[in-house]
C-alpha cells in the first residue's frame, strides 16, 4: 500500500467566504480544496491547511496537505487537475510531495502576514475588498516606533481574542514593520504614481498567532498613527496582558497570508 502526502501553496481572495475552516452549510476555502480534491481522488479527502485565516481574510502563500493511498495521479498533475476543479477566487500555485512526518502545523517555522491601509480620501473601488480605508493621515514614524515594542517573546494575551483558549499566549514575533508604499518599494500599479503614497503596509512575521492577534496589532497601531496613542503605549497594552488594553479590531478585508517558512 503506498501512502503519499500532497503539500499545496494556495492563494485565495477570502472576501466571499466564512474563513478557511469547513463550516456546516457555509462556504469556506477548506470546503471548496477538500471538494476539488475528493471529486479528484474519487473518495473523500480533507486538507488540511497551516492557518485558520478568518472570514475575509485572503492569503497569497497559505500551506495546505492531504494524504493519498494507492493514487496513480503523478503528483506533477495535481496542480493542474485541482485548480480545474477550484472556483475563480481560489488558486494552487505549487502541489509536490511531502515526507511522511511533514507536519502543516506543527512544522511551520514562521508565518508573515501583511495588512493593507489605504489613506486617500475617496474609496479605493478597485481594491476595497482588499484593504482597510481610513481617510486620514497616519504617523508613520509613530507607528514604526510603535510596532517595535512587540518584536521579540511576550506573552500576547492582551492581542488574543477572548475566544482564543490555548493553554499559553506567548510566542514571538520576528519583525514588525510599518511601511509606506513610497519607503517600502511596493508599488501598486492600478493606482499609479499619483497615489501611491497613501498606502500603508504593516507586515508581522512571527512563529505562531492567536486568534485575532494580527488583526488586534493592527487596530492598536493605528490608535498610535492616528494620534490617539503615544508609541511607547504599545509597552504598557503588552504588559497589561488583558484585550481591554488593545485597540479596537481592524477589519478583515486588509489582511494576508503572505507565507508560511517551514
Amino acid at each position: 500500500m503506498t501512502a503519499r502526502k500532497i503539500k499545496l501553496t494556495v492563494q485565495y481572495d477570502g472576501a466571499d467566504y466564512h474563513g478557511w475552516q469547513i463550516q456546516p452549510g457555509r462556504r469556506t476555502i477548506q470546503g471548496e480544496l477538500s471538494d476539488a480534491v475528493t471529486s479528484l481522488i474519487g473518495r473523500k479527502i480533507t486538507v488540511h491547511g497551516a492557518s485558520r485565516t478568518d472570514a475575509g481574510v485572503s492569503a497569497l502563500g497559505q500551506a495546505g496537505v492531504f494524504e493519498i493511498v494507492n493514487c496513480p495521479i503523478p503528483t506533477e498533475n495535481f496542480k493542474q487537475a485541482i485548480n480545474d476543479r477550484l472556483p475563480g477566487d481560489i488558486v494552487v500555485t505549487e502541489a509536490v510531495e511531502a515526507t511522511r512526518d511533514f507536519d502543516v502545523i506543527g512544522g511551520a517555522k514562521s508565518k508573515l502576514y501583511r495588512y493593507t491601509i489605504y489613506t486617500g480620501p475617496n474609496r479605493p473601488v478597485l481594491e476595497v475588498r482588499h484593504c482597510w480605508h481610513i481617510p486620514a493621515k497616519l504617523n508613520v514614524e509613530a507607528m514604526k516606533n510603535a510596532a517595535q515594542y512587540l518584536v521579540g517573546e511576550h506573552d500576547f494575551k492582551s492581542f488574543a481574542s477572548s475566544k482564543d483558549n490555548r493553554e499559553t499566549s506567548v510566542r514571538t514575533i520576528f519583525r514588525c514593520d510599518v511601511n509606506s508604499s513610497l519607503d517600502s518599494g511596493i508599488y501598486n500599479s492600478r493606482y499609479a504614481i499619483r497615489d501611491t503614497h497613501d498606502w500603508l503596509y504593516i507586515d508581522v512575521e512571527g512563529d505562531g498567532f492567536l486568534y485575532n492577534m494580527v488583526r488586534n496589532i493592527v487596530g492598536s497601531l493605528v490608535e498610535v498613527g492616528i494620534g490617539r496613542w503615544p508609541a511607547d503605549k504599545m509597552k504598557t497594552v503588552l504588559e497589561a496582558c488583558d484585550r481591554t488594553a488593545a485597540g479596537p479590531i481592524a477589519p478583515p478585508q486588509g489582511l494576508c497570508l503572505m507565507c508560511v517558512n517551514y
